[in-house]
């Protein structure tokens, strides 16, 4: 059993029903959150303690680091090996505010956007709360620095699998534990209407970001084929709600594809779109992935976009591109074997 699944009070019931005190949860709590995972290292721990009846199964286990790549930005992505053989890759980025990671909520996606290499494979299996929390403790360990934001925004569609990332946010929030503050984690969804309402019941304080990419619902529909399911007008009236219900502004991310959607055609409708929304435009040029036809608009046409939507009352900024030197950036995560 890896520790990692376990909220707080599982590990504490678990821990009292093979006859030992639960004060022992509160001493393993504490040591993972500071990355320390092997029984020996956690010092206040006896050995007894790990070979009672029950309990010698019990561990903390992290995934396997197969490769590590490091960017010329600083950037550092990494590829992990699950328990089963499936892997998925995590990036690490420096920011001014502290240090972030990117981390994957599946092994691969079924959601299949055309310009994105994570989906290409169809999806292997949802991952584990442990599992999305052992790949924040294994980067840190592989690149000893302490991690302060998490995105979840690589492989797969987080609430696709939103029982596992519900659990893993309130392990990771957990005072007892890692006490990470929900104003640190991103979720990105493609738009998956009828989790937004759920999400923002749960987890008000979180951020959410939504992967937009087209103001045109047909034009959606082309290279997200979840539009087909949720409507780019049911989405946008999902997240009016959930600004209104939460008093939080949602961050919408749109990748300039060129002669896709970044003409000026393009920027009328998302300015139109999102007028008078409480939300931000986090304006992308195309990563490029060599299996797909897709070719990036430019930083100065990012650069006019972000402008003209400033002028039009939407905040935008356009990402720095980070990682995009070993296939880190955005779109660029996949699930290697």
């Amino acid at each position: 059993m890896n520790i990692l699944d376990l909220e707080f009070k599982e590990l504490e019931n678990f821990i009292k029903e093979a006859g030992q005190p639960g004060f022992r949860a509160s001493q393993l709590y504490g040591w993972i959150a500071k990355g320390v995972t092997e029984p020996e290292d956690m010092r206040n721990v006896p050995k007894a303690f790990w070979e009672t009846e029950g309990l010698k199964e019990l561990r903390a286990e992290l995934p396997d680091v197969v490769t590590t790549q490091h960017s010329e930005d600083g950037t550092v992505k990494c590829l992990l090996r699950m328990k089963d053989g499936c892997s998925v890759e995590a990036v690490f980025m420096k920011y001014k505010y502290g240090n972030s990671i990117c981390i994957s909520s599946q092994a691969g996606c079924r959601m299949g956007c055309a310009f994105c290499a994570s989906g290409m494979n169809g999806l292997e299996r949802d991952l584990t709360p442990g599992e999305m929390y052992g790949e924040i403790l294994a980067v840190e360990k592989e690149t000893g620095e302490k991690i302060s934001h998490i995105v979840v925004m690589g492989t797969g569609e987080p609430f696709d699998n939103y029982e596992n990332l519900s659990k893993f946010i309130r392990i990771i929030n957990d005072p007892k534990g890692r006490n990470l503050g929900m104003r640190n984690i991103t979720v990105s969804t493609c738009g998956l209407v009828p989790v937004i309402e759920r999400f923002g019941d749960d987890f008000p304080q979180v951020n959410l970001a939504i992967s937009l990419h087209a103001a045109d619902s047909r034009e959606r529909s082309e290279i997200m084929p979840v539009n087909r399911a949720y409507p780019l007008e049911e989405l946008i009236e999902a997240c009016r709600r959930y600004t209104e219900k939460t008093g939080r502004r949602i961050t919408f991310e749109y990748t300039l594809i060129k002669d896709v959607n970044d003409d000026k055609k393009h920027l009328d409708k998302l300015s139109d779109l999102l007028k008078g929304m409480l939300c931000h435009v986090n304006l992308i040029p195309l990563n490029e992935v060599k299996e797909k036809s897709f070719r990036s608009g430019t930083r100065e046409r990012a650069q006019e976009f972000r402008d003209a939507l400033e002028n039009r009352g939407i905040p935008a900024t356009v990402r720095r591109e980070l990682g995009s030197d070993i296939d880190a950036a955005c779109g660029q995560l996949r699930a290697k074997k």
